[in-house]
């Protein structure tokens, strides 16, 4: 669901914006009453709701807010906002798995608490994205993941082949309270929207647990850290702080000094060097340390291309080889571990318990799936992962039918190749590499 931005908004965003970047060092001092502006609050929630998202603590979903009257809703938060009386309600935790077979903890704000928290967002975010730096690329307007790729690609084959693969330790849940809000205030001056930020930070934690009873924790109270995966506000916390490692790397003089240059995407990120890219890690240690954050260790290594690879953001960086000439270069391929991830996507999707589903439906979903993830993954030669997801999905739906008409016999002589995708209509991502300029490159 696409959604415009009211004027009035965009107004209010372009005067901040142009203020801020006109004038690095202004500081706002009237930010508070805007949040509970009607036409700031009112699309706020709905930008929530386009995101969809499940309830929060209290239970309330978007069908109980519009039975009940979205306007009335909204007038009753914004009168809490403006009396001062609004008080966040603790985050609902939940765990979604990782790739490694670990848990990712996300918070899920009340449905009322994500309202107010994309109400500041629309407020603050024109006034810090003057101050972010080109080289972060998450969570912005006209930047993306593949751009971030894109300018690793670049500084690759500008002779930057000594790689900082750096990981961060649980980055969201160890960001500094203190020194993030000092980050805030440098631009704002508002204290009620200091406070109200504060407060959510501060928000205690609920966890239902295996059977079934609530536990509450206010750790990031209690040790003044933590921003919630998950809440609106986050993403824009979490650059705003890495700004100032991305900005003191160069105002040190590290990136001229080691010419290494970082590449920032939310909590991922890696260092281009031209050599000295051991000495870079060591900077890089020493001034997370600084910022109160964690390397970890584990993932964290020197790859020196190009003998070695790398992955970020998706992509295994290194050597690859020309099909038509066998010409080695160095390059970008959807790395094995997500192409494993959107094979086990569709096996979830083509389980025999879904049997119950119509052909349509399942070819839909599958389909979906496989235009959305080969979207992401059209940078560098991609034919053979493509081929690999494709030859997968096949088998796959081919399993899926043949339980569901309960067909005895050899399943690809009743369901054969071809028919998976002229008859049932599975997409072909192999066609789409034609039109790639760096699909067989």
């Amino acid at each position: 669901m696409s959604l415009t931005t009211p004027a009035s908004v965009q107004k209010l965003q372009t005067a901040l914006h142009d203020k801020a970047k006109e004038s690095p060092d202004f500081r706002f001092y009237a930010l508070y009453d805007k949040v509970y502006r009607k036409d700031v609050l009112a699309y706020a929630y709905q930008c929530c709701k386009a995101n969809g998202g499940a309830a929060g603590v209290d239970g309330q979903t978007f069908e109980d807010i519009e039975a009940y009257g979205v306007e009335r809703w909204l007038d009753e938060l914004a009168q809490e906002l403006k009396s001062r009386t609004y008080q966040p309600l603790p985050v609902r935790r939940v765990y979604i798995p990782k790739p490694d077979g670990k848990q990712r903890p996300l918070g899920v704000p009340a449905i009322r608490d994500r309202a107010a928290e994309m109400a500041a967002v629309l407020v603050l975010e024109p006034i810090f994205e003057a101050d972010l730096q080109p080289e972060q690329y998450a969570y912005r307007q006209d930047r993306s993941a593949l751009d971030a790729v894109r300018y690793v690609h670049k500084l690759i084959n500008a002779g930057h082949e000594e790689i900082v693969d750096a990981d961060l330790s649980s980055y969201f849940d160890t960001l500094p309270h203190s020194e993030l809000l000092k980050s805030v205030a440098r631009r704002v001056v508002d204290g009620a929207m200091l406070h109200l930020i504060k407060m959510w930070l501060e928000a205690p934690v609920e966890e239902t647990d295996e059977r079934g009873n609530k536990h509450r924790s206010t750790r990031n109270r209690d040790e003044g850290r933590g921003s919630p995966q998950g809440s609106p506000i986050s993403p824009l916390l979490s650059n705003l702080y890495m700004r100032r490692f991305v900005l003191g790397w160069k105002r040190l003089g590290h990136e001229k000094r080691l010419q290494a240059y970082i590449v920032n995407y939310a909590d991922d990120l890696v260092i281009c060097c031209r050599g000295k890219a051991e000495e870079a890690l060591g900077t890089m240690r020493n001034m997370m340390t600084k910022l109160k954050l964690t390397v970890n260790e584990k993932k964290t290594r020197v790859c020196k291309l190009p003998d070695e690879k790398f992955d970020f953001l998706g992509y295994t960086f290194g050597r690859c080889y020309s099909p038509k000439t066998g010409r080695a270069y160095l390059g970008t391929t959807p790395s094995k571990k997500r192409v494993q991830r959107i094979c086990g996507a569709i096996s979830e999707e083509t389980r025999r318990s879904k049997t119950q589903l119509d052909q349509e439906t399942v070819v839909a979903t599958l389909n979906r799936m496989m235009i959305g993830w080969a979207n992401y993954f059209c940078l560098g030669p991609v034919s053979k992962a493509y081929r690999a997801v494709e030859r997968h999905a096949r088998k796959r739906l081919r399993r899926w039918l043949c339980a569901k008409h309960h067909t005895q016999g050899v399943a690809i002589k009743q369901f054969p190749d071809a028919s998976m995708h002229d008859k049932f209509g599975l997409v072909r991502l192999t066609t789409r590499t034609s039109s790639l300029p760096w699909a067989t490159s």
